[in-house]
């Protein structure tokens, strides 16, 4: 039976908790053994927390994925329900983590951290297990091509850095027709690798190594 959508808080079923991601590979225990994400401390003016699967987490998440200059780049312009069977899922794994970002106190970004030697980007990346791959939408129209992509990049890499000692690198993969994406990864010191078929998108690699 569906359940119909609503603004309240969403009851997310028992099994999308133990739901893995689509875009997870077999891998073996080593690479396990690394567990989820850290959870970074980004310097001001930003600041980052887990996004919750309810509530106005999950209206900004949903909401923002359905903006112009994020569907067609994104895809995922899911309904609310499906959203929050995401982030509750991502939460309870350990594959990656969802974020809500913001600066100065306002809300302005999605992100996603995630393991990239357990995801199929590492089909075509030379991933080690601390590796970590990152997803970005920046939610707020009023800041896009204003340099805050860039600006955000920087600040997880510090954080990411900062919180996990064994991460070597930092991997972005926009769809490879994401300009503005593209632009900030090189803004941000990530070095182009190569343009990669994955089976959701023609992805551009983007690295950033550890100083």
């Amino acid at each position: 039976m569906s359940v119909p959508e609503s603004t309240g808080v969403e009851q997310v079923p028992g099994a999308a908790l133990r739901r893995p991601s689509p875009r997870e590979i077999p891998v073996g225990e080593d690479v396990l053994a690394a567990g989820p994400p850290p959870t970074p401390v980004l310097a001001p003016p930003y600041a980052a927390r887990p996004a919750q699967p309810q509530g106005a987490d999950l209206d900004r998440v949903h909401a923002w994925m359905h903006l112009p200059h994020v569907a067609p780049f994104y895809g995922q312009a899911w309904s609310r329900r499906r959203w929050a069977e995401e982030l509750a899922a991502q939460r309870a794994g350990t594959f990656s983590r969802p974020f809500v970002v913001s600066r100065d106190g306002a809300d302005l970004a999605y992100v996603e951290l995630y393991r990239a030697a357990r995801d199929v980007v590492a089909r075509h990346y030379d991933a080690m297990p601390h590796d970590i791959g990152f997803h970005i939408a920046i939610g707020d129209p009023r800041r896009t091509g204003r340099g805050v992509g860039k600006e955000i990049l920087d600040a997880f890499a510090a954080a990411v850095f900062a919180a996990e000692p064994r991460c070597r690198r930092i991997l972005m993969e926009p769809d490879a027709a994401n300009a503005a994406a593209r632009r900030a990864a090189a803004k941000a010191g990530l070095a182009f690798l190569a343009e990669a078929d994955l089976p959701h998108k023609r992805a551009a690699l983007y690295v950033r190594a550890r100083e």
